[in-house]
């Protein structure tokens, strides 16, 4: 008996020592959840379009949307994929009026194919969510030869959100919702080289995407004031998803080994679940108080500020005219 008193004695500090940490962890876990959008709306009667609404942050939110409500088009790349992720959101909430649809945002082809049969389907439009992204990627072009990052975050929304203006204006009071992210502020839009053909860095491209996210956002407002239709960015936090899933360093089975082993439990304390990770997309698309603010930036449900690169104009009016030409939109 004296040996096992002897042997708890000894191994106690070591139990304490761990269950202290596993305390701090616990509470960083809680406080780094951040915001959460509670006000309860009732959606019924609006329809919303979600890109990349299959996993993540996006799946999140349209369950959300479809839990108040709405009737929600899931604008996805992967066919399967989209439809598995919409009968589980059925089966969840008991609301049929979800639709999926196909939606590659590295095609032009793809995006004007989907605006096109959407507006077959509903005459109106009231929130659209440019969630979809791709981050940190090996370094890839798509269909029309534009460098990923840049393609598929910004110039494919751009596409998307201007072919659906029309329906949006229609439906007034709508919004656009754009899911942008803190990486704008080491952002830099490259006149001369922005499609990275010279040089190519897999965080600079992300970044760049990021802060034409947040122009982009800036420059639509000021083009729809008046029209009823609000546009938004936000930065969603870090959050435990698939995101970072084409990431080179994830691509061997023993990386893949290393990220659940050992970093996965490491970033548990700092990084939101997907649920809290889609409070701010919520909160910009339903919150009442939000129906005439236009043009801002939020995080944590709360306003916040931008990097200085993300208030100048003039770039924003570049990227703007720049967009158009790569996406053909007649002027």
């Amino acid at each position: 008996m004296e040996i096992v008193i002897r042997f708890l004695q000894s191994i106690a500090p070591v139990f304490l020592a761990h269950g202290i940490v596993g305390i701090i962890a616990f509470c960083v876990r809680l406080y780094m959840q951040g915001g959460k959008f509670r006000k309860q709306t009732d959606e019924t009667g609006k329809v919303a379009i979600v890109t990349g609404g299959n996993t993540g942050l996006g799946k999140e939110t349209v369950m959300e949307l479809a839990r108040r409500g709405a009737t929600v088009y899931m604008a996805c790349r992967n066919k399967e994929k989209v439809e598995r992720a919409r009968r589980e959101i059925v089966k969840e909430t008991g609301n049929s009026n979800v639709f999926s649809r196909e939606c590659d945002l590295s095609s032009l082809d793809s995006i004007r194919k989907f605006a096109e049969n959407f507006k077959k389907e509903q005459r109106v439009l009231h929130i659209l969510i440019n969630n979809a992204g791709v981050f940190w990627e090996p370094h890839r072009l798509t269909k029309e030869g534009f460098e990923m990052h840049l393609g598929v975050n910004h110039i494919g929304h751009f596409l998307l959100t201007n072919l659906l203006l029309g329906v949006l204006e229609r439906s007034a009071p709508s919004r656009v919702v754009v899911v942008a992210s803190r990486a704008h502020e080491r952002g830099q839009i490259k006149v001369d080289d922005i499609n990275s053909s010279d040089f190519y860095d897999e965080g600079v491209a992300y970044c760049q995407s990021k802060l034409a996210n947040i122009l982009f956002t800036r420059e639509l407002a000021k083009r729809l004031e008046g029209t009823g239709v609000t546009v938004n960015a936000l930065n969603p936090g870090i959050a435990d998803t698939e995101i970072a899933r084409n990431m080179i360093f994830f691509q061997t089975k023993f990386a893949q080994y290393v990220v659940e082993t050992i970093l996965r439990p490491l970033l548990w304390a700092v990084m939101k679940t997907p649920k809290n990770g889609a409070q701010t997309t919520l909160y910009a698309a339903l919150d009442p108080d939000l129906e005439r603010v236009s043009g801002q930036y939020f995080s944590d449900c709360a306003l916040a500020p931008v990097a200085p690169a993300a208030l100048d104009d003039q770039m924003a009016q570049w990227l703007w005219a720049q967009s158009e030409k790569w996406a053909k939109i007649a002027l």
